[in-house]
């Protein structure tokens, strides 16, 4: 259905004619207009306010913002904006994100700007993520019926800058509003190793050997079957010269001891459990797409290994938000984590920026930490479709690997991904992924055992 439920048979009832405009589906209303190719000026929008009274929907242009001064003037009522989670009740044939601004479909007071009463045509959105709805202005009025009309919006310079915060907004507010965990003491000297050209494997043995529990994972890790080494290995430093490499112990060092910056429960789908398992497979399958595409080998292991970073620190901040996630995450197995994200973080004491995703979330924590760049990039847009930029190599074989992984019921999103894209943006032969799940299955029951031992 390209409309939601209600609103449909509103607008039938009523005789209100209107347009249908498929788009692509996309993840809120903002992405839906860039991709309308039309005029912002065009879009209008709700926003849900509520006081101890009830519900009001306020419709305004889309390139406008609520002046809450102009609000209480037409109400009378102090009116704060509706949760995410509230919103959803209410609007539970919609999308999460995509509330229509036609209120009486829902049986909600609505007020109305002056500038929308006088618009020639106008675009909203139809309650889903993948259509559009156009209207003239005598159906918009018609549809708005009995909405109190008046001045509502913020008119000036700069109101018309709706563009998505950035990376660096969305950390700044992060470190203003909640306390973000430093990067662990170990994971720091371990980082600054590998940042020196002229360390040695004896340096980073000796430093991984520091911590008991960091140095059974290493080796128990070289040890294992992924890489069928015949003798034996006695100490770390071993393990780094004969069977892993340096890169390979200090990123796997890395992401161990960084973990230990979070108190996140093992159980559920998004428990560590799950996280480590996730996690592992991911940085296997990039280390071995990566020499297929011309990335480095190592850095494509640290990619994977560390794009999930996000939700570790979701869970460490907000642990009954976490859970609920946990909980929806299991019930909705074909929701996207971005609509559960922002159905659970919603509006208000500034949680609104964590609806950015886990993903954004990771890549503002690597950008804190100073990790490299394409870690930065990988973590903070794996969770987009169809990404192009900087670092693409490594952000398109996370998402790859993610989708190989679904297929096996590994991580944490299972909705479809258009995987023969990756796959030519990758420059990558159909026929890899017979090679790729056959080197999966002979690895497997290592990367469990190893999954299981770190996240115990």
């Amino acid at each position: 259905m390209a409309l939601a439920a209600r609103l449909e048979r509103f607008l039938a009832r009523k005789g209100i004619s209107y347009r249908e405009l498929p788009i692509d589906q996309v993840t809120s209303l903002d992405a839906a207009v860039m991709v309308s190719g039309l005029s912002q000026d065009a879009f209008i929008q709700a926003t849900l306010l509520i006081d101890i009274t009830g519900v009001v929907m306020a419709v305004h242009k889309f390139d406008s913002s609520l002046d809450p001064d102009a609000v209480h003037q037409l109400t009378g009522r102090r009116l704060q904006p509706l949760t995410a989670r509230q919103t959803m009740r209410l609007f539970g044939d919609c999308d999460p994100g995509f509330t229509p601004p036609i209120g009486q479909a829902y049986e909600l007071p609505v007020i109305v700007d002056e500038d929308v009463m006088q618009a020639d045509q106008a675009v909203f959105s139809s309650g889903t993520d993948h259509s559009l709805i156009e209207m003239d202005g005598r159906s918009l009025r018609l549809a708005l019926a009995g909405a109190r009309e008046g001045h509502l919006v913020i008119r000036g310079p700069g109101n018309g800058n709706r563009e998505a915060l950035t990376l660096e907004e969305v950390a700044d507010k992060l470190q203003k509003l909640y306390r973000l965990p430093p990067m662990p003491a170990l994971a720091l000297r371990i980082l600054r190793l590998t940042a020196n050209t002229d360390a040695t494997a004896r340096e980073l043995a000796e430093l991984i050997e520091f911590d008991p529990s960091l140095t059974a994972q290493i080796m128990r890790y070289a040890r294992s079957a992924l890489f069928n080494y015949p003798g034996q290995i006695n100490s770390v430093q071993e393990a780094v010269t004969r069977v892993l490499g340096f890169d390979r112990v200090a990123h796997i060092a890395l992401g161990i001891a960084s973990v230990r910056a979070f108190e996140v429960p093992r159980q559920g789908i998004l428990g560590m459990d799950n996280f480590w398992r996730h996690s592992l497979y991911c940085a296997f399958l990039c280390q071995i797409i990566a020499p297929r595409c011309g990335a480095e080998k190592g850095l494509g292991y640290l990619c994977g290994l560390l794009h999930n970073f996000g939700l570790l620190l979701v869970g460490h901040l907000f642990p009954a938000e976490f859970n609920e996630l946990n909980d929806l995450r299991e019930a909705n197995p074909e929701a996207s984590m971005h609509s559960l994200e922002q159905q659970v973080f919603g509006q208000g004491n500034g949680q609104e920026i964590l609806s950015v995703g886990h993903g954004a979330i990771g890549g503002i924590l690597h950008r804190l930490w100073q990790l490299p760049d394409p870690v930065v990039k990988a973590a903070g847009v794996h969770q987009q479709p169809g990404y192009h930029g900087e670092h693409e190599n490594y952000v398109l074989m996370v998402q790859l690997a993610n989708a190989l992984l679904k297929e096996r019921g590994i991580g944490d999103e299972f909705n479809p991904d258009d995987v023969p894209a990756l796959f030519e943006g990758l420059g990558l032969q159909p026929g890899v992924v017979d090679e790729l799940s056959a080197e999966l299955d002979r690895v497997a029951p290592d990367l469990d055992a190893l999954a299981s031992s770190l996240s115990s």
